[in-house]
């Protein structure tokens, strides 16, 4: 049976994927019922240096976004039926909050402080032969940080990024406030990304002011034990996909994969 090949990372931080784009695209396969497979990706060979992509019978479609829309289109499936059109603009909002300006706070959290960036990102790099090890790192770091200033969060003190995140992570869970998922009572296309970004920005392996707001609201907390439990019963990780038995053990080891 043919069957839709979605391009990842694999595990990592304790998640299904260390990218939230990735765990975004696999949602959306998930909530449209279609029947798939993951295999790791290699950024060598992707379309567009990025992961994730999509592989459907030979049509190569890279990018979540266009991974969306192209599961709309193809498979006539409308993540957002039943919204508005105010109500649809408001769940667009809340994804590009969360792809172009929370995606770059996590990012940096992770990549440029040092300690979050030897519990993570250094991990990937144990695939690089010793004597070289160091120096790919170096020049990996500098390269973010080039990204970062370039994008615009890069050129902030710490404590203004850190505030400007925790502003926007308290504009998400006002629009949730007490519905079961962000627009209603059931599932839009929006919830996929945030529940990939809210996972990766509550990892258990970084240490963040960013994860300490996150946590500070209930609603959000009890969301994301929603989405776990309808999307990925079956996945045992730690922090946010923890086994109800060890939510109240310490912290557990985060299982890494291999960029």
């Amino acid at each position: 049976i043919a069957m839709i090949t979605l391009f990842t990372f694999g595990p990592s931080f304790g998640l299904p994927d260390g990218s939230p784009f990735v765990m975004k695209a696999e949602l959306l396969l998930k909530m449209a019922g279609l029947p798939y497979q993951t295999a790791r990706g290699n950024l060598r060979r992707a379309p567009k240096g990025k992961l994730p992509y999509l592989d459907d019978m030979g049509r190569i479609v890279a990018d979540s976004t266009l991974i969306r829309w192209h599961i709309e289109k193809t498979y006539h499936v409308d993540f957002d039926e039943g919204l508005s059109p105010a109500e649809r603009g408001t769940a667009w909002a809340v994804e590009k909050l969360m792809e172009d300006n929370l995606y770059w706070a996590v990012a940096r959290v992770r990549w440029l402080e040092r300690d979050n960036f030897e519990r993570g990102p250094a991990q990937f790099f144990n695939v690089v032969p010793g004597p070289l090890r160091g120096l790919v790192k170096v020049l990996v770091r500098r390269k973010v940080r080039q990204m970062l200033w370039a994008q615009g969060l890069g050129r902030h003190s710490e404590q203004d990024m850190t505030a400007m995140a925790v502003q926007g992570i308290k504009a998400i869970t006002d629009i949730l406030g007490d519905k079961p998922y962000l627009m209603g009572n059931n599932p839009c296309g929006a919830d996929a990304t945030l529940f990939a970004f809210a996972a990766s920005l509550l990892s258990p392996v970084f240490e963040t002011p960013i994860r300490a707001a996150a946590e500070s609201h209930p609603n959000l907390i009890a969301y994301m034990a929603r989405m776990r439990t309808r999307y990925y019963p079956d996945f045992q990780g730690s922090g946010v996909f923890a086994p109800a038995s060890a939510a109240t053990a310490g912290r557990p080891e985060a299982a890494f994969g291999q960029q």
